[in-house]
């Protein structure tokens, strides 16, 4: 079964706190009360210098935001298109058909008079969904488009429960295994935002990056100062003056999309005394040939490309200092197990 029709979440503010009046009145509101009536507005951009004009205090993000969110409910949202909202102490979606087009509605008070009429059809708990389908409906935005598939599933259950004939939630080890499946995805997701976050550091940042996550790592270093580094950016060692072994001579190359050759790869260890260990950072990554170069290079020398730098932070981020961190700033969160 497929679902031919739109469908759209619109949240009943946090932790579901309009859920009952939206049920109770047979709407789903927005807020954004100051902009007023919105009928007027036409256009996305309408709609954006609206925003910028009755909340000015909003950053050039948010304002993008919430002028998409407004565009969508006033002029994309179609009489027939399905609507859920989602009621969080109860764990229960709300599905329903909108009826008719955007109104203003004066007088409704704390649930705010942006709002669209809905003829309501019946509820489906979140513990029939699949692990796929509650992770597409808890994205934070206060309204977006369901996903096709999402969908299809609301769908399905609602026409089951409309005929007495309520399946039952997943079973557990079933349950465990799309939550791993999931959560494999969210760490693929979360490792390409980092990388695309490293990616955006100055040449100077990423080199203190790197000093930071060697520190991290129980080393003492020595940044060299702008300019001619005589093929070394970076000394780390244990006593931070290159004194003592291990003395690790670092190169770091921040060019993204222009990997390093064998020959920049020769040229940094030409300059290396024979007790040196060399590491060469590079986030453009390096041909075959320059690993090719490493692998048989007269001292230990690692090669670290961009994902490599990335797992090395992961595996010390909290080890690293507060100037390091603030570099890649990133969230701790908890996943079941």
């Amino acid at each position: 079964m497929t679902s031919s029709k739109r469908m759209w979440m619109v949240r009943a503010q946090r932790g579901g706190k309009l859920f009952d009046e939206f049920k109770s009145r047979s709407i789903v509101t927005i807020g954004w009360a100051a902009m007023g009536n919105m009928a007027p507005l036409r256009s996305r951009e309408d709609f954006a210098r609206a925003v910028e004009r009755h909340y000015p205090d909003s950053t050039p993000g948010k304002v993008a935001m919430s002028a998409s969110q407004a565009f969508r409910f006033v002029r994309e949202f179609k009489a027939g298109d399905r609507v859920l909202t989602y009621n969080p102490e109860g764990r229960v979606y709300l599905v329903g058909t909108l009826q008719g087009e955007y109104e203003f509605v004066p007088g409704l008070g704390e649930i705010g008079n942006n709002a669209r009429r809905v003829s309501w059809d019946g509820e489906v708990s979140r513990d029939l969904l699949s692990v796929g389908a509650r992770n597409s409906l808890g994205a934070i935005s206060t309204l977006f488009q369901v996903p096709a598939e999402a969908a299809t599933e609301i769908e399905g259950l609602l026409s089951r429960r409309a005929a007495s004939d309520t399946p039952s939630p997943l079973a557990p080890e079933e349950e465990v295994a799309q939550v791993d499946e999931l959560l494999k995805d969210i760490q693929e997701k979360a490792f390409e935002f980092i990388k695309d976050r490293v990616t955006k550091l100055a040449w100077d940042e990423m080199q203190d990056l790197v000093a930071g996550l060697l520190r991290a790592m129980g080393y003492k270093t020595r940044v060299s100062p702008s300019g001619s580094d005589r093929g070394k950016d970076i000394v780390a060692s244990p006593d931070g003056f290159g004194f003592e072994s291990p003395r690790i001579v670092v190169e770091v190359k921040h060019r993204t999309g222009s990997s390093m050759g064998s020959h920049e790869i020769r040229s940094f260890l030409g300059g290396r005394h024979k007790d040196d260990k060399g590491l060469y950072v590079s986030t453009g990554g390096f041909s075959k040939e320059a690993r090719y170069e490493a692998d048989r290079a007269n001292i230990p020398l690692a090669l670290m490309d961009l994902d490599d730098l990335v797992k090395a932070i992961l595996d010390h981020y909290e080890a690293m200092d507060a100037e390091s961190q603030r570099l890649v700033p990133l969230r701790k969160i908890y996943w079941p197990t």
